[in-house]
C-alpha cells in the first residue's frame, strides 16, 4: 500500500514564506558547497555529485521506514527522479568551469524560463503583476551577478542551462503535491541509483575527506532536508512565484559569502537583493475577483 495520503494541513502565508526562505537557504548552501568542493580540486565533480545523491537517499530512506511512509519508487516517480539526476550531475560538472556570478546567472534564468514556459502551457496564465514582479526579480540577480560575469566556455554554460531547465522542471512536477519526504526520497533513491555508473568511471581515490564531507552535507542537509521542504511548500506557491521565489537564491548565497567568507558587503548587494525582494513579494500576490 503506498503511503498514508492525509489532507494538507492548511498554511497561513507566513508558514509558506517560512519554508520557501529554509528551502533558499539550503539553495543557497547547496552552490556555496559545491563550489567550495570544487573549486579547491576536494573532490571530482562525478564523485560529488553521487555522494550528494546517495547519502540524500540513504538519509531520507531512514526518516521514510522510521515513520512508516513507503519509499518503493515506482512509475509515476522516475520523472522528477531523472530530472534531479539531471539537474545534479549538469551542475556538478558545470561548476568546473564557471565562477559563482556567471553560474548563477545562467542557472536561475533557465529555471524562470522553464517554469514560464510550463506556466503558459498548462495555465493559469500569469498576470501582469507577476510578469513585473518576475523581470524584476531577475533584472536585481543579473545586476548582483554582472561584475563577476565574464564570457563562459560553450561546454559549462551548456551544462547549466541544461542543469537550470531540469530544475524547473522538478520543480513543475513538485507543484502536483503528496506527501514531500517520501516522494523527495524515491527522487533521490531513482536519481542515485541511475547516477551510480558515474561513480564507478570517477575516481574517488582523488577525493580528499574535505570533499566528502562537503558532499555528504550537501546531500543530507541542504539537498535531502531542502528539497522535501521545497516540495511541501511549493503546491501552496502560484505557478510563476515558484520560479521568482528561486531568484532569491544568488542574493542568499553573496549574503552568505559576507557572513561565512568575509567578502566585502556593497550597494550593489543591498539594492539587488531588494530589487529582488520587490520582484518576488509581487509575484506571492493572489489574485482576487
Amino acid at each position: 500500500m503506498r503511503e498514508r495520503q492525509s489532507a494538507r494541513a492548511p498554511l497561513t502565508p507566513l508558514q509558506v514564506a517560512g519554508l520557501a526562505a529554509i528551502s533558499i537557504a539550503a539553495f543557497a548552501g547547496n552552490s556555496l558547497l559545491t563550489r567550495a568542493a570544487l573549486a579547491g580540486d576536494l573532490i571530482n565533480p562525478g564523485a560529488f555529485a553521487e555522494i550528494r545523491l546517495a547519502s540524500g537517499a540513504m538519509a531520507l530512506v531512514l526518516i521514510a521506514v522510521l515513520s512508516g511512509r513507503d519509499i518503493r519508487p515506482t512509475m509515476r516517480d522516475f520523472p522528477g527522479g531523472i530530472a534531479l539526476l539531471v539537474y545534479t550531475l549538469g551542475f556538478s560538472f558545470a561548476y568546473r568551469g564557471l565562477d559563482a556570478g556567471t553560474g548563477a546567472l545562467i542557472l536561475f534564468a533557465a529555471v524562470s524560463a522553464t517554469i514560464v514556459l510550463g506556466a503558459l502551457r498548462t495555465g493559469p496564465k500569469p498576470g501582469l503583476r507577476e510578469i513585473v514582479g518576475l523581470v524584476l526579480a531577475f533584472g536585481g540577480v543579473a545586476w548582483l551577478v554582472a561584475p563577476g560575469v565574464d564570457a563562459p566556455p560553450v561546454w559549462a554554460a551548456s551544462l547549466m542551462v541544461t542543469a537550470g531547465m531540469a530544475w524547473g522542471v522538478y520543480t513543475l512536477i513538485g507543484r502536483s503535491g503528496g506527501e514531500p519526504v517520501g516522494r523527495t526520497g524515491r527522487n533521490f533513491l531513482i536519481a542515485a541509483l541511475l547516477a551510480a555508473p558515474v561513480l564507478l568511471v570517477s575516481n574517488l581515490m582523488d577525493a580528499t575527506p574535505a570533499g566528502i564531507g562537503l558532499a555528504l552535507v550537501c546531500g543530507v542537509i541542504t539537498s535531502a532536508a531542502g528539497y522535501a521542504i521545497w516540495y511541501a511548500c511549493l503546491p501552496r506557491l502560484p505557478v510563476i512565484a515558484s520560479g521568482g521565489v528561486q531568484l532569491l537564491t544568488p542574493a542568499t548565497a553573496a549574503l552568505g559569502g559576507v557572513v561565512f567568507l568575509s567578502e566585502p558587503a556593497g550597494w550593489r548587494l543591498v539594492i539587488a537583493s531588494g530589487l529582488i525582494i520587490l520582484g518576488v513579494a509581487l509575484t506571492l500576490f493572489k489574485r482576487t475577483r
